[in-house]
């Protein structure tokens, strides 16, 4: 309890908040985030998911943000949003092979201002949920020293990890390809999705991490403590 008093997720929001800029990351950080101690089916969570041009958050760049709600297990279609972002330079071939984002449709594209504030408007008192959470961490915390000059901290669910710490709580060898989310998805005989879109990737986790919480014992009293990174 002292150390998340002093070091916890809602600790570093009140520290930033005082020195956050205004606009969306002000916004974002005056609302607390959800309790860890309250049951993972009264939590709301965003789903999220990245598409983007590498993995290295400085040199490389976001280039389209995909995400949903999920509460109460349920997936509110409705609150779905997907945009591709407006960058300079030319994409890769092997880029658009993996991502089918094109340098037209990128170039058309929305501002990383406008991607970002909407994306923070919409987790405002939420939780993130990511597949691999290193690069949605990286990549949005990157982007927000870019436009406010400050890193803020986000409580994250990652369903790869969810998975990791089951595989080794029973100390046994597994081939790390199985943390795949489409491996993962086919574990849980989710059916198949279309990757690598962003919108499609995070809906696929939220279904996973839906799927992985009924599995638990006593899945209706998983609190969010449990899956938090």
């Amino acid at each position: 309890m002292f150390f998340d008093s002093l070091f916890g997720y809602e600790a570093k929001r009140k520290r930033l908040l005082k020195k956050a800029p205004e606009g969306a990351l002000r916004d974002f950080l005056s609302v607390p985030f959800p309790d860890k101690k309250q049951f993972f089916v009264d939590t709301p969570i965003l789903s999220v998911d990245f598409e983007t041009t590498g993995l290295h958050a400085i040199n490389d760049k976001l280039l389209s943000v995909g995400f949903v709600d999920l509460h109460a297990n349920q997936i509110p279609l409705k609150s779905s949003y997907h945009e591709i972002i407006r960058s300079k330079g030319r994409l890769k071939a092997d880029n658009v092979t993996i991502h089918q984002i094109t340098d037209s449709q990128k170039d058309q594209g929305e501002s990383l201002q406008l991607v970002v504030e909407q994306l923070l408007k919409a987790l405002t008192g939420k939780v993130m949920l990511v597949h691999f959470a290193r690069i949605e961490r990286e990549f949005l915390q990157q982007a927000c020293l870019e436009l406010y000059g400050m890193a803020p901290t986000f409580p994250m669910i990652d369903t790869l990890m969810v998975a990791k710490k089951r595989l080794d709580h029973r100390d046994v060898a597994y081939d790390p390809s199985t943390l795949r989310l489409s491996a993962l998805r086919n574990k849980y005989q989710l059916p198949e999705h279309y990757a690598h879109n962003a919108l499609n990737d995070a809906i696929a986790t939220a279904e996973l991490l839906m799927a992985q919480v009924s599995n638990m014992r006593e899945p209706m009293q998983v609190r969010l403590a449990d899956l938090l990174l």
